[in-house]
């Protein structure tokens, strides 16, 4: 196959969670993925507990030595922290079989320490792209004009836009390309800071709710928007005074984090940002409090708006700053799940267009298939059955039966398990699985015969004991 030209430097970012960690000697902190997930999460206590930063951090790193040292290969979860996500390796992989691009030289992976604020993973993401950037464009004549182009799975975006909008990024910026960033943040975050792991996985026998609500990142993945319903509808989460299990001062900060990237794209020229926004996935939106505990919900002023199962779609892309013209539209809206957008064929349709500088690829409409909106739990106890519920849209509904299967393929390579999803009206379909084994899972839904309809979900089975 010919490789696609890429004269620029292509950075990749992962999400949060999505970069190993190691202590000053080497040993791993944070690596753990794969078939050895499981088992690792039960070790995992005493790693937390040295990972846990200091109230009144800021911006600045705690002093502990941590280091990111690359990219989680494989699937990767915290409970409490996030939702699962898959590895990495074969997005890079990909990118250096479709384009002319080499690991090292124009294809840089950029780690970082996720604990931390976004603001300080962007100064470090400065001073590698400024590296990187010389050493490529000193390599060949050709290349004096190289650019940085940046692909940012979920958080990452968030790192990459405050890098570009506001320490200097832009002089050097080709594009910025986002996967499922939550822009304006996730209800996913604030669930995790205000429930912590009081339902479900228990506490892995260590304090995981309070490691997550010392990180000034989860904090700034929290939504900035009106997303907590009230006697006066919905509100601000930074405006509820003694919302349980967050950082007041964390908080606030994140919403002035999220005003300064508004704010700084008001220049006459902002560097292309290129949204590509998952959709039709059943997605939590808005939340109710109800004493200490706060109850999700899917509706937003009564509308499903739905979005990649982690991300709300009004999220996934910027708000403007205030006369800006920054509109920025979805580049591409694959139906697919937050934690598996970077491995989604579609995806890396758009990417193929916009890396070789071309128009992004899109289905025309004669090819679109009936988008299916998947619930799968991405957290199950040992010994559960693995339960799948599909929705198809309203225009699907009273159309032929849909014939749609599950597979269940264990991230260890062990043999996949099918299953037909039966129809029960309504435009629902479902489908139980027996209680598997622990360990990661990637689940497959997809109309049979049509593999273009696939939504990957992620699982992490538990362990007896935990």
């Amino acid at each position: 196959m010919t490789r696609a030209r890429v004269n620029d430097l292509v950075v990749v970012l992962p999400g949060i969670m999505g970069s190993r960690l190691a202590n000053a000697d080497g040993k791993p902190v944070w690596d753990l993925s794969g078939g050895a997930l499981g088992r690792g999460l039960r070790t995992f206590g005493g790693s937390v507990k040295n990972l846990r930063l200091p109230k009144d951090i800021g911006d600045d790193h705690p002093g502990d030595a941590v280091v990111p040292v690359g990219l989680m290969p494989d699937v990767h979860a915290l409970p409490g922290i996030w939702r699962p996500i898959d590895g990495y390796t074969d997005l890079l992989g990909w990118l250096e079989r479709s384009f002319t691009l080499t690991l090292g030289e124009n294809l840089i992976p950029f780690p970082y320490d996720w604990r931390l604020s976004c603001r300080y993973n962007a100064e470090r993401l400065r001073k590698t792209v400024a590296r990187a950037l010389g050493r490529w464009q000193d390599s060949a004549p050709e290349r004096r004009d190289a650019r940085a182009v940046f692909i940012c799975h979920s958080m990452g975006g968030l790192v990459a836009r405050h890098y570009v909008e506001l320490l200097g990024g832009h002089e050097i910026t080709r594009r910025v390309i986002t996967l499922g960033t939550p822009h304006r943040g996730s209800l996913d975050a604030l669930v995790h800071l205000v429930n912590g792991l009081r339902k479900g996985w228990g506490p892995l026998g260590v304090d995981l709710s309070a490691f997550a609500r010392s990180l000034p990142s989860l904090h700034q993945l929290a939504p900035d928007y009106a997303c907590v319903t009230g006697p006066e509808g919905l509100a601000y989460a930074r405006d509820l005074p003694g919302l349980p299990g967050v950082d007041p001062a964390l908080l606030a900060d994140a919403a002035r984090f999220h005003a300064d990237l508004r704010g700084a794209a008001d220049r006459p020229a902002p560097v292309p940002l290129h949204a590509i926004t998952g959709i039709a996935q059943p997605t939590l939106t808005t939340a109710e409090l109800t004493g200490d505990v706060l109850t999700p919900l899917w509706l937003i002023d009564g509308v499903d708006e739905r979005g990649d199962g982690t991300v709300p779609r009004l999220s996934a892309r910027p708000t403007n700053a205030e006369n800006s013209g920054y509109a920025v539209p979805e580049s591409h809206t694959p139906c697919e799940q937050h934690g598996s957008l970077q491995n989604n064929r579609g995806v890396r349709d758009a990417l193929h267009g916009l890396l070789g500088h071309e128009p992004p690829f899109h289905r025309g409409e004669e090819d679109t298939d009936v988008l299916l909106g998947v619930v799968a739990p991405s957290l199950l106890e040992p010994g559960d059955p693995y339960e799948v519920e599909v929705t198809v849209p309203p225009e699907a509904i009273g159309t032929t039966e849909l014939r749609i299967d599950a597979v269940l393929c264990p991230a260890n390579g062990t043999r996949s398990l099918t299953s037909p999803l039966r129809h029960f009206g309504g435009g629902r379909y479902g489908t139980t699985f027996p209680a598997p084994e622990p360990g990661a899972y990637r689940m497959v839904v997809r109309r049979r015969g049509r593999a273009e309809s696939a939504v990957t979900s992620l699982t992490l089975v538990g362990e007896s004991g935990e």
